[in-house]
């Protein structure tokens, strides 16, 4: 028998000797009247003993056990942090106190009694009164090495969450930060709507979808790839001013910036263009930073970066020159490009144009090094299907793309309102399709018919929560932040399990 499987008998052991006592292990109930942290701040004065000393009445996981004959000390840890307690023979009575023999660490325990500072000078509960809550069956990793193994983590969140109290604040500051978000908005006339995550089609973005079946409707659908056809209705509806944080489902590969279901937060504003939304992006994310963190400098894997505005600008073209060292002469034709990205290895699909070279080049050369908050802006018209041109140059975009800490956070654009060229571009995208771009956008006709009844000039922006919560909590991988990532199956994991 293994270790672990040795300890789980223990326990069932114990779990049944309580049972043939007539307790409950797994009561519906505790009445909790404090927590760790509020009792930490409330009597951070408070003398060894006193016998003014408040009574609390706190529950939690045991994460450590310490019997001494006739006295135990112990560790509870609750959603705000942990909290001794002192479990006495003499206070508690002989029948209860036994019952501490067959507590284990992990298990749930509610604890009512009298707070007091131990010669240490630790604030400890010395306990009246306790209640098992939940026996817990499976040990905890081991206390000094802990939970270690990266699978682990990810496929058991929940564990990784109570033996690795960073990674519980760390999705802490990730709710924080969505909360933060919603009340910038908030207080600038945003209204949060909803929009569908099964699409007749797929579109808002140029990526490859995820396909469903909808049996009762006979309805081929599509897991959202972005809300954005659908909240430019909402624009074109009369809602000025919408944003929606949204789960988004793009089925594509995985790495340490990329999860095939994510979140983002996408809004759109009337009567704006794509440099107020700079504007805005830079006072938004300066605020996070220094709401989220306490500073507009943060670390991130060792490096430090500024979320102070302004941040600076460069086109595609311009960050390929400055950042990458090309030489501008090499990226005016199409050819050029293409015998430019042969030079660095860039593998270019058949049928890109100059435009998606260019960006294929900035991918490989540029974007791992913007680290400084960083606007790229006025891409090519064949990269940005639902974008505005800019004014006499109808081969560019009003467009940025915001980079910091080596990665892409956010995608904005002023909104092509003309039906007619929306139309064409559309059009255009399908001719993509069939040669071979599984990217490439369909002809949403009820999207056009929006548009043909009027949108005002719109600027509309996404930006990735998780890829902004991973630089806010100094995470190098985007799993960090999402608390049940996607994983390939564990071999032997067929909906089986090896539970006791």
């Amino acid at each position: 028998m293994s270790e672990e499987h040795s300890l789980i008998s223990e326990r069932l052991r114990k779990l049944a000797e309580l049972e043939a006592a007539g307790m409950d292990p797994y009561p519906a109930r505790f009445e909790v009247r404090n927590l760790a942290a509020d009792l930490h701040r409330e009597c951070a004065v408070l003398p060894e003993e006193t016998d003014a000393a408040p009574e609390a009445a706190i529950a939690g996981r045991l994460m450590s056990l310490r019997h001494h004959g006739k006295i135990t000390f112990a560790h509870l840890q609750d959603r705000s942090g942990k909290m001794q307690i002192y479990l006495s023979r003499d206070v508690l009575g002989a029948t209860p106190y036994d019952l501490c023999k067959k507590l284990d660490v992990g298990d749930y325990l509610g604890v009512e009694g009298q707070l007091f500072r131990t010669r240490t000078g630790e604030l400890t509960v010395r306990a009246r009164s306790i209640q098992l809550l939940s026996k817990s069956l499976r040990p905890l990793p081991e206390k000094w090495h802990g939970l270690t193994d990266v699978e682990t983590r990810f496929r058991q969140r929940y564990l990784d969450l109570i033996v690795n109290r960073q990674v519980a604040d760390a999705f802490r500051k990730r709710s924080r930060l969505i909360t933060k978000i919603r009340r910038f908005l908030d207080l600038r006339g945003f209204l949060e709507v909803e929009t569908p995550m099964m699409q007749p089609m797929a579109g808002g973005a140029m990526a490859r979808p995820f396909v469903t079946h909808h049996n009762a409707l006979d309805l081929t659908l599509y897991l959202r790839i972005a809300p954005e056809l659908y909240l430019k209705r909402l624009v074109v509806g009369g809602f000025d001013r919408v944003f929606e944080i949204n789960r988004n489902f793009r089925n594509e590969g995985i790495s340490t910036q990329h999860n095939p279901e994510f979140t983002m937060l996408e809004f759109y504003q009337a009567y704006a263009d794509y440099q107020d939304l700079m504007a805005m992006t830079e006072e938004m994310l300066a605020h996070l930073a220094k709401e989220i963190t306490g500073d507009q400098q943060v670390t991130y894997q060792g490096q430090q970066i500024s979320f102070a505005p302004p941040w600076p600008k460069l086109t595609l073209e311009e960050a390929l020159v400055k950042v990458a060292g090309l030489d501008a002469e090499t990226l005016k034709t199409e050819e050029d490009v293409r015998a430019t990205a042969g030079r660095y290895g860039v593998n270019i699909l058949p049928g890109c144009g100059r435009g998606k070279v260019l960006a294929e080049l900035f991918d490989a050369l540029v974007e791992s090094k913007l680290i400084q908050p960083t606007f790229i802006i006025d891409f090519p018209t064949e990269l940005s299907p639902l974008a505005k041109a800019k004014q006499g140059e109808p081969m560019t975009v009003q467009r940025f793309e915001l980079f910091i800490g080596g990665m892409e956070i956010a995608n904005a654009y002023s909104e092509l309102n003309d039906p007619r060229e929306q139309r064409a571009r559309f059009l255009d995208q399908l001719r993509q399709r069939d040669q071979g771009d599984l990217e490439a956008h369909g002809l949403d006709e009820d999207f056009l018919r929006a548009l043909e009844y009027g949108m005002p000039p719109t600027a509309g922006e996404g930006i990735g929560i998780d890829r902004l919560a991973m630089l806010f909590t100094d995470s190098p991988s985007i799993r960090d932040v999402i608390l049940f990532p996607l994983l390939k199956p564990a071999q032997g994991e067929s909906g089986s399990t090896d539970a006791v």
